[in-house]
């Protein structure tokens, strides 16, 4: 048997119990009174009238089958903008590889929908390259027109995920099996199809459907392009415009959530039964090709194409910034540092509020992801698989869909010695964020621990020391890089959350950033100081994410060095 599943105690079975409650009143009870409403009638008995209703109106159709084709037309974009530049700099001798994957991960730290206003800005009706071209060529280029520039946007902004799983995918082939194919005969493109893509599948499938269900359940970009015929805009003006009373809004929130779980479930049906091992590790043994000259040449440009693309809403989001008037021309004509001046003195109290909830989540984030992290690795408690099912299914649950769950659940509800606005503030949005971002702090944790001996845990109990000592002094300190990189990862994706946010939020002092940033962009005369906050919000998520690498592998290195001395 192995030791490192051991038996369980009364704590255990306690804070199994505390966490279970947890995710029962704050995930699944408000998921399931929001499908309860879209399935219940007057009387509150059950029918299915009020989807016959959806189906019926016009508008609704238009939205589900708009949303279904934004999201597939993003994953396929996106895959043609990560595949390249995953491929090129893993499978090939290619100079500044690692630049090109750090720089092609940096658009997951600028909100969407900051992005949206800052590609307008480039590639709009009257953006700069519309505007050079119409100058040379007397053209233009619709990429920023309706559901057009979403796919544009959602494309750019989340094929890191694609690219991140490709990348690690890639990395573990065995090379025995890529050389084979090249002794018999297989080059190029045959070679990818047949052997390198199939063997990397079970990466790409892990990004695409991430992709899809972050592309589907976004509320800010589309509402930022003023492109409402979409599911997620609709089921925000629905409960905003006609009530919480409206059964509409709540049918759009069920078949949100059932798309995203089935994406989930035909990304794990995909790879059902298929053998994707390998006998060595891979990476490391390859042989990496070298391109000829026209080859290269042909690389680079595409590869510079592609990151300059990448890298324009970055660009264009800190000239807007700086901007003391930009309209119908290329590059801003006067410069000015007021518009920061201006956030600084308005909207000092969102950069706190944004630094408070988000802080206040990630700590419970991972408290929650190493409590159960430990109940499934170290103990045989009951129930602790559904633990990890509960978390993680949060990953499927739309922002829209759990503040519409939580305004429909806890309206009217106060703590003692708060008054409603206040708890709806501290205790929905904070943990709105905290339950949202569970699943990354989870599996970071989870990875942290299946990395830390069970045999210094027994070491530590041979010497006397109880349980929690053990804990304390042994498991946290060697979980503290996994802990801190679950941290970082809540806290950065949390402070550029929209979708919850703009449907809990009550008043702009209670605001975080990404509200702030999203009401300024609302008209032309804000969006220089929505910039300036953009700007500072995307500094808050880049400092965070290096200090948080120098402190990972800071430790990783000390460890490496108490290793080998002893």
């Amino acid at each position: 048997m192995n030791k490192a599943v051991r038996q369980f105690s009364l704590v255990e079975v306690l804070v199994a119990l505390l966490i279970a409650l947890f995710l029962l009143a704050f995930l699944i009870v408000p998921v399931i009174n929001v499908t309860y409403i879209a399935f219940a009638d007057r009387g509150g008995g059950l029918t299915i009238s009020h989807f016959g209703a959806f189906f019926s109106i016009s508008l609704m159709q238009e939205s589900f089958w708009n949303s279904l084709i934004v999201a597939l037309a993003s994953v396929f974009f996106a895959s043609m903008i990560a595949l390249p530049l995953a491929y090129l700099t893993i499978r090939f001798e290619f100079r500044g590889a690692l630049l090109i994957q750090t720089l092609g991960v940096l658009p997951l730290i600028m909100p969407p929908f900051v992005g949206a206003v800052a590609m307008q800005l480039i590639f709009g009706r009257s953006g700069s390259i519309n505007l050079l071209l119409n100058d040379w060529f007397g053209i233009t280029i619709p990429l920023m027109e309706g559901l057009t520039g979403v796919v544009f946007v959602e494309s750019l902004h989340y094929f890191p995920f694609i690219l991140l799983n490709l990348t690690v995918a890639l990395n573990n082939i065995d090379s025995a099996m890529e050389e084979s194919a090249q002794n018999l005969g297989a080059h190029g493109l045959r070679l990818f199809r047949r052997i390198v893509f199939p063997l990397a599948m079970p990466g790409f499938v892990a990004g695409a459907s991430l992709v899809f269900i972050k592309v589907f359940d976004d509320l800010g970009t589309p509402l930022v392009l003023n492109v409402t015929n979409m599911l997620a805009p609709q089921a925000y003006l629905r409960i905003t415009s006609v009530g919480l009373e409206d059964p509409i809004g709540y049918v759009i929130s069920v078949i949100m959530v059932a798309f995203s779980l089935f994406a989930l479930w035909l990304s794990a049906r995909a790879l059902k039964g298929k053998d994707y091992s390998t006998t060595q590790r891979g990476g490391s043994s390859l042989s990496r090709r070298r391109l000829s000259t026209a080859q290269s040449i042909l690389a680079y440009g595409w590869i510079s194409l592609l990151l300059l693309m990448v890298l324009s809403p970055h660009i264009s989001i800190v000239l807007l910034s700086i901007a003391k008037v930009w309209s119908f021309s290329v590059l801003p004509d006067a410069y000015t540092l007021e518009h920061y001046k201006s956030v600084l003195i308005d909207s000092p109290r969102m950069i706190v509020n944004t630094l408070l909830y988000c802080g206040l989540a990630a700590l419970l984030d991972v408290i929650l992801g190493s409590a159960i992290a430990y109940l499934i690795l170290r103990t045989k408690v009951p129930g602790r698989q559904a633990l990890d099912f509960m978390a993680s299914a949060a990953l499927a649950i739309p922002g829209i869909v759990l503040a519409i769950g939580y305004l429909r659940t806890f309206k009217g509800i106060t703590l003692p010695g708060m008054d409603s606005q206040v708890a709806t503030i501290w205790i929905m949005i904070a943990i709105a964020y905290a339950v949202r971002r569970l699943p990354y702090a989870l599996r970071s944790c989870m990875a942290a621990l299946q990395q830390v001996s069970v045999l210094l845990e027994e070491a530590a109990g041979n010497l006397g020391a109880t349980k929690a000592r053990t804990i304390q002094r042994i498991v946290v300190p060697l979980m503290a890089g996994g802990i801190l990189a679950g941290f970082v990862t809540s806290f950065i994706t949390a402070a550029v959350e929209l979708s919850a946010t703009i449907m809990l939020t009550t008043t702009q002092s209670d605001a975080p950033m990404s509200y702030g940033i999203y009401l300024y962009m609302q008209s032309i005369a804000g969006r220089g100081p929505g910039a300036a906050l953009g700007v500072l919000a995307v500094i808050i998520v880049a400092l965070g994410t290096y200090f948080s690498h120098r402190i990972i592998s800071s430790r990783a290195s000390q460890t490496g060095i108490h290793a080998k001395s002893e």
